[in-house]
């Protein structure tokens, strides 16, 4: 009985199956250490994420117990520490600073409903079993998406490491207000800046220490010995001590179209983000995870973080690599993480205050430069220049209108990309090589043998409404190239994975165009899919048996059979009429 309860509710809450056989003989001196690796981390990059975010500090560390605790239960990554992340961030302030108008309460509020709304998102879409869209977004896009992301960190972070405040909004006018401001840059502020740049920079050598706070922690204990804040040093300020009360949010009704659409936007971006996070360390561990429960446990994990006041939350690559890296072996690792930051919150909130703002903003750029990919974009440069120039426009679409308006317009182009290739795939003339089996693209193999009267052509896509009359003119201008002497167009067919009723249509049609020429039309592979198409078209089966084979081999065959007895009556005309 109790077997059966728990494969019930681990079919909801996979978690639960691993912490219900947990060794901690085994496991547990490994997950604690791991987890208070973790929570050295996500403390100040909490909060520094939340101030990113426009919120109270505390807001960021609301958002770092709960989360954690319900992705261990709902999730199916061993690894993966949901936490916030600069992406999120920076398309949550996108999205609620028009509707707030400057009323705090109101931001925090607009904030914690537009996480609310993610998580529900997120469980609808795992609901409908749509986790293939974390494949939907190519590595193009996302890169160009987070590099965008990075570069709008970086420019929001410059005002307060020169000490002054930035207002203009979008990049060109925000470059000129930093420009304008220079003049009034205070220097103890940068100087605090540029030591926290420089010690970040010296604990790159060592890994295993958590940077980020390690300086914070510098920084707030040379803010609080040196009396930093009244020499002009903004601090963080007192920070709230105590666990969040938990609440339903509330939110003005005249914003729910809104927020509902900003929403989805936010979950498409944080699963596909989080997505590749936890499957990569899924796979240097040896383990998989199942997309669509991954979709309800960030659902869980953003309801959980709204519900606790938080903001969204994702799949945090710096502290999954922390849980990886200090030996981590189950998410165990998370619920430590979770106690740690919570007794911060209980009992040491008091040095928090003396964190200066310039060190945060530091942490945030530094955290900018982690996310911006250049070794990706040299890589697409190389590989393919349109693939590069993809990344640039979604990247440029970001830094332009802003995060939320981005993932419009990566989403705009992964359709227009899956379009593309789709509608208008490869298409290749096929021939053979002696000293390599196969058929291969004459194109690229210009050695490429082809027999005199046939041609072998090659589809590489479905072929549907949107790509049908395409391959017509394709296939139509193969058999042209091929000259008054092509006897059969031989179709390769196991490319076209599916066909409807428009493709039937139009191999109907090239069928009749290439009759009237005097030429055979010819499909190979996929045999018993395309006599049950033609039974469809109306075009009986038995009557087009000898012109449909199983392999593109036994085409090549039969047309050698049907042509020897040609050259053999040529012959003997020959030698009858000297």
């Amino acid at each position: 009985m109790a077997a059966r309860v728990l494969s019930r509710l681990t079919a909801i809450a996979p978690g639960l199956a691993p912490l219900a056989s947990y060794s901690f003989a085994r496991d547990f001196q490994h997950d604690a250490l791991a987890g208070l690796s973790v929570a050295a981390v996500a403390l100040p990059v909490a909060v520094a994420y939340a101030q990113l975010a426009g919120f109270d500090p505390v807001v960021g560390l609301y958002s770092s117990i709960l989360p954690l605790v319900a992705y261990a239960v709902f999730g199916t990554s061993r690894h993966l520490m949901v936490n916030p992340d600069a992406a999120t961030c920076a398309m949550i302030a996108a999205a609620i600073v028009p509707m707030a108008g400057g009323d705090n309460a109101l931001y925090l509020s607009l904030s914690i409903t537009l996480t609310f709304l993610t998580g529900i998102v997120c469980i609808a879409a795992s609901f409908f079993r749509l986790g293939v869209l974390a494949d939907f977004l190519s590595k193009p896009i996302l890169v160009g998406f987070l590099n965008g992301i990075a570069i709008s960190i970086f420019l929001g972070q410059i005002g307060k490491l020169l000490g002054f405040s930035v207002e203009a909004g979008g990049v060109v006018p925000r470059l000129f207000e930093i420009f304008h401001k220079l003049p009034q840059t205070h220097l103890l502020t940068l100087s605090v800046a540029l030591c926290c740049a420089l010690l970040m920079l010296m604990l790159r050598y060592l890994p295993r220490l958590p940077a980020a706070l390690i300086v914070l922690v510098a920084a707030g204990g040379a803010a609080a010995l040196f009396g930093l804040n009244a020499r002009g040093v903004a601090i963080l300020g007192p920070v709230a001590p105590g666990l969040p009360h938990l609440r339903w949010p509330a939110f003005p009704p005249q914003n729910l179209a809104s927020l509902v659409a900003d929403a989805a936007g936010l979950a498409l971006v944080l699963f596909t983000s989080g997505t590749l996070t936890a499957r990569s360390f899924a796979s240097k561990g040896g383990y998989d995870i199942d997309i669509d429960r991954e979709l309800a446990g960030y659902g869980v994990a953003n309801i959980a973080s709204a519900l606790s006041q938080g903001f969204a939350v994702t799949g945090a690559d710096s502290r999954t690599a922390m849980a990886a890296a200090a030996g981590g072996r189950t998410q165990v690792t998370g619920l430590i993480a979770a106690a740690t930051i919570a007794l911060v919150l209980l009992f040491l909130t008091d040095p928090l205050q003396y964190v200066p703002i310039a060190a945060l903003g530091t942490v945030l750029i530094f955290a900018a430069f982690s996310l911006f990919d250049i070794k990706t974009l040299k890589d697409l440069w190389g590989f393919d220049r349109a693939e590069f120039a993809l990344a640039l426009i979604t990247m440029l679409g970001v830094i332009s209108v802003g995060a939320i308006d981005g993932v419009l317009v990566a989403v705009a182009l992964a359709l227009a990309r899956f379009v593309r290739q789709t509608a208008r795939p490869r298409t290749e003339i096929l021939g053979t090589l002696p000293d390599l089996p196969g058929f291969h693209s004459v194109e690229r193999h210009p050695t490429a043998e082809t027999l005199p009267g046939l041609t072998i052509f090659r589809f590489n896509a479905p072929l549907t409404f949107f790509n049908a009359d395409y391959f017509k003119q394709c296939a139509l201008a193969a058999a042209d190239a091929a000259g008054p002497s092509l006897q059969w167009l031989v179709i390769d067919a196991i490319p076209i994975s599916r066909v409807d009723i428009s493709g039937l249509y139009v191999l109907r049609e090239l069928l009749a165009t290439l009759e009237r020429r005097g030429i055979t039309l010819v499909l190979a592979g996929r045999k018993t899919e395309i006599l049950h198409w033609l039974d469809g078209l109306g075009l009986p089966s038995e009557q087009h048996q000898d012109h449909v084979f199983p392999t593109l081999r036994q085409a090549l065959k039969a047309y050698q059979r049907q042509s020897r007895p040609t050259a053999a009556s040529q012959n003997a005309d020959v030698k009858s009429n000297p």
